[in-house]
Order: C-alpha cells, then structure tokens, then sequence
C-alpha cells in the first residue's frame, strides 16, 4: 500500500495586507497626474487659430483667484448693421498691453481656439488672443 502524504508541519508564510489607504493615496496620485497632463494637452494644442478685426470695445482683468484678461470685439460687416461681438480671453500682459492700447480703434486679434478646457481659471472663452495690431491709420 502506498503511504498517505505527510502534512508538512510548518506554517504558510503570512499573507501580505494591502492596506487601503495606500491604494487610495495612489489612485489619487494617478488622478492629479492625469488631471495635470490633460490640461497641459488642452492649453498647448489649439483647436484652431485664426484672425479677427474689429473695434475693441473692453479689456478687463476678472476672476477671484485666477485673474485673466478678458475682452469684447464689436465686427462690424456692414455699416450701418448690428455688430457681431468676439468674446476673447488674453493670457500674456504684454499682448494685454497691446490690445488695450488699440481700445476704440479698429484692430486685428491673432487668436488661437484650445477646446476643453475644463476651468475657467485659464480664461473665461475658449479664444485666447495671441497678438494685436492696428489696422489702418
């Protein structure tokens, strides 16, 4: 007859414990990470970018916390019509600074479109002014 197998007598080694907050503290940092590197892509990748011309009717530093510029541009198509208003948000204080200097005056917006981004802490539109110029005399 074969002989039955003998147990070994010694204990398993102990299971290693995940502890939880430690896996919540990860997932947590993995977030922030994620959260951090999706804005970045939002702000350094436009959408679009294009040019607009008109009269820019305001320029004002806004928010509590995070102030940006942000400003109106009245286009007008035909004279006589109503104008169509661009919305714009200005992220640099020297193209704020070129762009107020050209208040009540007919102007040129270099502006580039970033799409989702997902606070208004960076500006309040999706239109970010590049540079300014005037146009005309």
């Amino acid at each position: 007859m074969a002989e039955p197998m003998k147990r070994s007598t010694t204990p398993p080694p102990p299971r290693k414990r995940r502890r939880p907050g430690l896996i919540l503290l990860l997932l947590l940092i993995a977030a922030a990470v994620l959260f951090v590197l999706y804005v970045l892509l939002a702000l350094h990748y436009n959408y679009s970018e294009g040019e607009r011309a008109g009269y820019v009717q305001k320029l004002s530093r806004k928010g509590w916390l995070c102030k940006t510029w942000e400003g109106e541009l009245a286009m007008v198509n035909l004279p006589g019509a109503m104008p169509e208003i661009f919305r714009f948000s200005v992220r640099d204080d020297a193209v704020a600074a070129q762009v107020n200097a050209s208040l009540g005056r007919r102007v040129r917006l270099h502006y580039e479109q970033h799409k989702g981004i997902p606070t208004s802490c960076f500006g309040e539109t999706e239109y970010f002014v590049t540079a300014a110029e005037p146009v005309g005399p």
